[in-house]
């Protein structure tokens, strides 16, 4: 009953936002097609919100419901007026089509590739266990190197992969932990925080930053490794910010613990091709404006190594995070409609921003992005945020002296990011959460304080990279 209620309601509130009249909207030159774009994002954000269908069933129905209502392919009657005045410009069907096959989606089946490939062929363990090693067997020093390859791997790995595979190497660890020990807490909740926190440092790390590149072109453009630049130190700081709470709010009462991850390197060819495609596509990404290929183009090298070698097998793509490309995709394709109806930017020429500090619309966007992340997916939050953040980045020329629409389509990507205090708010939450060792309130805690500290942590990286001239 409970899903039908969600359902009925996610689909009542657009119907009611499409029989209102246009002129009650109350919106100087919003047109028919604009008004459908407006029952499309309730519908998406409803959808994304309440769950009551699946999060990736949402965005192929966006889709879809974007090529039948806007497109210049649609469903007849409802795109016979088109031409006539206030009915709006439909969008070739095309561009929305071509969400599909996004760089940015590509992007990602490049990354999901490289994890998968680094998965089947043991890569993964055997650098935790190689990486691991230096850090000892004192829990508070052994938690810092779990979290450091955590979210090392969580940079060009899927987070809930990650998580999932640390979580699987803790299982002996925390055996070694006196019973009732405090710090088993602790290093249960170091895992989905640093999984978290190691995307942003790239790219590809998670959802929010590649939609953020769909947003930050021309002038704005970011390559992999300027990304870096800033995402790595940023997220250093955050992580050792991480292990100091951790530390205070469940300190280990153990000793000594001792870890045993046990396997080798494999040595087959097919190994050897999976660690050297691994190394030289992460150093193509790095080195960009070395060689000239951008990020998008590096991605499908992967692709088409591990496919022509049978590293990657035909039973192997079936196991593809497809779900993520269906969910990226929708709001590539909302944000297109938000966009290319000039709905976008009609919304911001009607609200009175330039009214507002811009320091004030900084904090309301990222304050926001970050408390929606905590209660829905933090792709949702950046499909539904960006589209309308990058249009106010533009329209507001009091955003300049910040860094204009580059910063804060960063900072409400970022932002999103930081949303990580209930067990429904990301999947690592969610696995950490399913083991039993975590009370959704130790979550909650330190994932607000988490929060906080990261977005002043945010505000303070916009300023050191305007004061150094990065916008």
């Amino acid at each position: 009953m409970k899903t039908n209620w969600k359902l009925w309601l996610s689909i009542a509130i657009p119907l009611l936002i499409l029989i209102i009249p246009v002129e009650s909207f109350g919106i100087v030159g919003l047109d028919v097609i604009q008004q459908r774009v407006i029952a499309l994002f309730f519908l998406a954000a409803l959808l994304w919100i309440l769950e009551p269908i699946p999060i990736y069933a949402t965005s192929l129905i966006i889709i879809v419901l974007e090529l039948m209502t806007i497109s210049s392919s649609g469903f007849g009657p409802l795109v016979a007026g088109a031409g006539q005045a206030h009915f709006g410009e439909l969008i070739p069907y095309q561009n929305i089509m071509a969400t599909f096959a996004s760089p940015i989606i590509m992007l990602f089946l490049g990354g999901f590739f490289l994890a998968m490939a680094a998965t089947k062929y043991r890569l993964d363990q055997n650098l935790a266990r190689v990486l691991l090693k230096p850090f000892g067997t004192n829990p508070k020093y052994l938690m810092l190197g779990i979290m450091a390859i955590t979210a090392t791997f969580s940079m060009f790995m899927s987070n809930t992969a990650t998580t999932a595979m640390m979580l699987s190497l803790l299982v002996p660890v925390l055996a070694a932990f006196d019973k009732g020990d405090a710090g088993k807490i602790g290093l249960a909740l170091s895992i989905p925080f640093a999984a978290n926190i190691g995307g942003i440092a790239t790219p590809i790390g998670t959802p929010p930053n590649a939609i953020a590149l769909k947003y930050l072109t021309g002038a704005d453009t970011i390559t992999f490794g300027s990304w870096m630049v800033f995402g790595l130190p940023y997220v250093l700081i955050m992580l050792v910010i991480v292990w100091v709470l951790l530390m205070a709010f469940y300190p280990a009462s153990t000793a000594q613990v001792n870890l045993d991850i046990k396997g080798k390197f494999l040595k087959s060819s097919k190994a050897y091709i999976v660690y050297v495609t691994f190394g030289l596509t992460i150093l193509l990404w790095l080195f960009d404006f070395l060689h000239g290929m951008n990020a998008y183009v590096v991605g499908l090298i992967p692709v088409g190594v591990f496919l022509a070698t049978n590293i990657i097998t035909k039973e192997d793509l079936k196991k593809l995070s497809w779900d993520v490309l269906w969910l990226v995709s929708g709001g590539i394709a909302l944000g297109l409609a938000l966009d290319k109806t000039g709905l976008a930017a009609n919304l911001i020429n009607n609200i009175a921003f330039d009214q507002l500090s811009p320091y004030i619309i900084v904090l309301a966007a990222t304050v926001l992005s970050t408390l929606m992340a905590n209660f829905m997916s933090n792709t949702a939050t950046a499909n539904l945020l960006l589209p309308i953040i990058a249009a106010l980045g533009t329209a507001l020329p009091a955003l300049e002296g910040l860094g204009g629409s580059k910063m804060l389509i960063l900072s409400v990507a970022m932002a999103a990011s930081l949303g990580m205090a209930l067990p429904i708010s990301t999947p690592p939450n969610a696995l950490a959460h399913a083991t039993g060792l975590i009370k959704t309130e130790d979550m909650t805690k330190v994932g607000i304080l988490i929060g906080l500290v990261g977005l002043i942590m945010i505000y303070v990286l916009m300023f050191v990279l305007k004061i150094t001239n990065f916008f």
